[in-house]
């Protein structure tokens, strides 16, 4: 559950205008961004966020958009396209005064998934995990000897709605920049929804089950709220740990599959 706040990477449309700058295409903007991966369904970003001025990535595809704040500090940063298959317009912006930003950068790529469940295995800013990241070792651990991915699906479900608790100071108190760090919470022991879900998320595709971070509203909650949907026995299905970890332990009877008609989609990585 997110209290106060919304992060500016989950805007469903964002306030600001960018004036034409230096735009850049082809092969210096390959500097830039990386696409490596795009046989996958992500990008990198490559850049230098200068010190006191905010940097955003613009993806567009049609008319929908997805936009990020660029970390401060580091080295690169990597996206999904989780638009589906087609063209997508990719734009670095820096803010020049308030809501107006120039483009820096700007490149076209296009997406040609024969599986765009794959986009969602990914490792990406807000769902961010390596094979040696703490989380990662402990899914390794308790799907060791699960013989289906549903059973490594209940087994990392178990261990996170038992043993993860809901972080109420954090809740009122994390900016809008905040993102998720998986051995964080893991040792933890406590975030708010975006937390749970980055960490079930990320913990699952290490595993190689496809899972998405998803945020909107739900009836369950009163505040806007992240959750996951996971794709298992062929269907996507969706799975709340920050609802049923409060709800563990009372007399409140839950299932960990949800139904789909409790939620309302805004955003999904």
């Amino acid at each position: 559950m997110m209290r106060k706040w919304i992060p500016l990477a989950i805007a469903v449309t964002f306030l600001f205008s960018w004036c034409s700058g230096s735009k850049v295409l082809g092969a210096e903007a390959s500097r830039w961004l990386n696409t490596d991966n795009l046989d996958k369904g992500a990008i990198r970003i490559n850049y230098d966020v200068k010190p006191n001025i905010k940097t955003k990535l613009l993806i567009v595809k049609g008319q929908n958009k997805y936009s990020y704040n660029l970390t401060p500090g580091k080295s690169g940063e990597s996206f999904v396209l989780q638009l589906g298959n087609g063209e997508y317009t990719v734009s670095l912006l820096e803010q020049i005064n308030g809501s107006k930003y120039r483009e820096v950068y700007k490149d076209t790529l296009q997406l040609n998934l024969a599986d765009e469940n794959q986009v969602y295995l990914n490792s990406i800013q807000n769902v961010d995990w390596d094979i040696n990241s703490l989380a990662v070792k402990k899914a390794k651990e308790l799907t060791k000897n699960a013989t289906t991915d549903y059973d490594k699906v209940k087994a990392i479900y178990q261990y996170i709605i038992s043993n993860i608790k809901y972080d109420n100071k954090l809740a009122f108190s994390a900016a809008s920049s905040y993102l998720p760090q998986i051995d964080r919470t893991l040792s933890s022991k406590k975030d708010i929804c975006y937390g749970f879900s980055s960490l079930y998320a990320a913990m699952l595709r290490s595993e190689g089950i496809p899972a998405k971070l998803v945020m909107g509203k739900s009836d369950y909650v009163s505040t806007y709220h992240a959750w996951n949907e996971v794709f298992v026995d062929n269907k996507w299905v969706i799975i709340d740990t920050t609802v049923d970890a409060g709800w563990k332990g009372t007399i409140t009877k839950f299932t960990m599959i949800k139904d789909a008609s409790k939620y309302q989609v805004e955003k999904s990585y």
